[in-house]
């Protein structure tokens, strides 16, 4: 039996939510609500649903049927122009950081920055790159560029480039995917530290239950198609349901 959290402010609410792929259906009836401020971790093994989820928020997909309701308004329904203006209030953080190597680090943050953002002085600018980079700990790599920073540095690099729009919602996926365990709890610092600096709502994609024990106000399990259960941790994973009980002990968590 599916939970869903009852709030007065949700900046994503989705119900019944379907979505198929000729004979396969990858969701069947889920309902989501992220509320303001909230970090919402969406857990469950590769090919289940997770990222064609996000897809359906940011209107990359379309569901087949249901409502995915974004700051007020179904995703669906908006034309080209209205889902980039909601776009450009949703940053995502791609598993792989999606930097541009052939930029330095300052360019690869200008750049959303000088696209989306007009008259801006190159003091202004100058400005924002260092903040965000500044709010992230890696100020010093402004000058080099992706191929000489770590695995980490790439991450946090990820993150400054999407905070540097002032998102109100943040989209994680697989946040911790490659990194040592050490840089893991790091990032898992950051993404809790992005919370109380910009007042972000997120949800964060992934099957690492470290990751989602340490960032996570409630925790979604997606299973065959549905989320399975909803609660904090403690109070997902406090169950005799097998597929949960199973997940678990995959993880290897103690």
């Amino acid at each position: 039996m599916e939970q869903t959290n009852q709030t007065e402010e949700p900046v994503i609410e989705i119900r019944d939510l379907y979505k198929s792929f000729g004979d396969l259906h990858v969701l069947q009836g889920v309902n989501l609500q992220v509320d303001k401020g909230e970090n919402v971790v969406v857990l469950g093994r590769s090919g289940t649903g997770k990222s064609v989820l996000i897809k359906i928020i940011v209107g990359l997909l379309r569901q087949d049927s249901g409502m995915c309701n974004v700051l007020g308004r179904e995703v669906s329904e908006l034309n080209e122009k209205e889902l980039n203006d909601i776009r450009l209030k949703i940053g995502f953080s791609f598993q792989n950081s999606a930097l541009y190597d052939s930029m330095t680090v300052r360019e690869n943050l200008e750049f959303p920055l000088v696209r989306n953002t007009k008259n801006l002085s190159r003091a202004d600018i100058n400005e924002q790159v260092e903040f965000v980079l500044d709010a992230v700990g890696l100020l010093q790599t402004i000058n080099q560029v992706p191929s000489e920073l770590s695995g980490g540095q790439r991450k946090r690099i990820g993150i400054a480039r999407t905070l540097i729009l002032k998102p109100e919602i943040m989209l994680y996926d697989e946040p911790t995917a490659g990194l040592d365990p050490i840089t893991c709890l790091e990032i898992n610092q950051l993404i809790n530290e992005v919370k109380e600096k910009y007042h972000t709502s997120s949800i964060i994609i992934t099957h690492d239950l470290t990751c989602a024990r340490e960032t996570g106000d409630r925790i979604a399990m997606l299973l065959d198609g549905k989320f399975l259960k909803q609660g904090t941790f403690e109070e997902v994973f406090n169950t005799d349901e097998e597929r949960i009980k199973s997940f678990y002990d995959y993880n290897f968590i103690q």
